[in-house]
Order: C-alpha cells, then structure tokens, then sequence
C-alpha cells in the first residue's frame, strides 16, 4: 500500500515564490502583510523563534496558500488564531504572503534531542514494516525539501511544532490531509516515534 505524506527546500526543488498556482504574486506586498499581521508569531522573515510557531521561510508557495486557506474556511484546519490573523486577507493578500515567504531563507538548525537522533533517522529514511509505518522520505525527499505543490518542507522545521501537528492528525484534530494519508500514518505512530522523527527533521538540509 502506497502512502503519501502531508505534514512539514533546498537546491534543486526551491521554486520562486512568485510562481504560485499560476498566478502572478507579489512578494514586496507580501512582505508588507507580513510586518503588520504575521511578524509577532513568524518573524520579519518567516524564521519563527518560538518554537510553537512554524518557520515559515522557504516553505513552497503553494503549501502556504492552501493552509492560509483552509485556515480562513475554517472546516479543515481549525485554529482561533490563524482565523482572526486571515479573518482581512484576500486571495491576492494570502497569495503574495506565501510568495514573499517562500523566497526567504530558511535559518539552520539543529534537533535538541540526540539520543533520539537514530530512531528518528530510521523512521524518516525507512519507516517501521513492522508496523505499517511508511518512510516520510518517501513524499518529503531524503534532505526534507519535499515537493512543490504537493508535500511541504519539513526541513528546519521545529520539533515542538511538528510534534503538535502530526498528535494533532493522529486524533483527528488536524483533517485537511489528502485521503486522511497523515491521520492513517499518525495512528500507527507511538509518541516516541513522533517525538524522534521530529527532532531528526530539524535538522535535515
């Protein structure tokens, strides 16, 4: 049985902000929403320093989009503060933030849990067969840069944040996963393995 993941890019997938979805963004209004309306949570360049925030910075255009989206619709993707930070944006507003975003550079970073390093790695790179748990590599690429248009960068991301939202798919919290591809995978998942996995992404690039 054949998984895709969708959860949390480098050389050679990095795509320029301003090809979003078809239409032309502008990535300097972009910057300018992002002063005013994401800055406290995101930074000036999406490069979050609270670690319950996700970086934002490199993410691909069209990933941030739907979830600027899914955010406003709020049916999928349900968070009071990600509503009332949308509640004023347009399409045109949502598609030149994930524009302006997308072009930032993601900061380097490193996981804080090394004992968990090896298990996280295994997941990642192989999954667990014995429990039906696919290689997140498999949709995310082997250095976490996913793919544009269909699966996110992971990354840099921070652990903090990657564990809330793949707990977050496993009860069902989170639904606005293809297929329900990510509350499948998460249910087989043990707190240990999402916390590893985790903490390993960190520090992919």
């Amino acid at each position: 049985m054949k998984f895709r993941m969708v959860a949390f890019i480098t050389a050679g997938l990095a795509v320029s902000g301003a090809a979003l979805a078809g239409t032309k963004a502008d990535p300097a209004k972009g910057q300018q929403i992002v002063q005013q309306v994401c800055v406290a949570c995101h930074g000036t360049d999406g490069n979050s320093s609270a670690p319950v925030n996700p970086n934002l910075a490199g993410q691909h255009p069209e990933y941030l989009f739907k979830q600027l989206k899914e955010f406003k619709e709020n049916k999928l993707r349900k968070n009071p503060t990600m509503l009332g930070m949308v509640a004023n944006l347009s399409e045109e507003d949502m598609r030149n933030v994930s524009a302006f975003l997308a072009d930032q550079k993601p900061k380097v970073r490193e996981g804080t849990k090394p004992d968990l390093q090896d298990l996280g790695k295994k997941i990642y790179k192989a999954g667990n067969p014995a429990t039906g748990i696919p290689a997140c590599a498999a949709c995310h690429g082997p250095k976490g840069n996913g793919m544009p248009a269909q699966f996110p960068r992971l990354g840099g991301q921070h652990a903090e944040y990657t564990i809330a939202q793949l707990t977050a798919f496993r009860k069902g919290e989170r639904a606005n996963d293809p297929n329900e591809t990510m509350r499948q995978i998460t249910l087989k998942m043990t707190d240990k393995e999402i916390e590893a996995v985790a903490n390993y992404m960190v520090g992919l690039r």
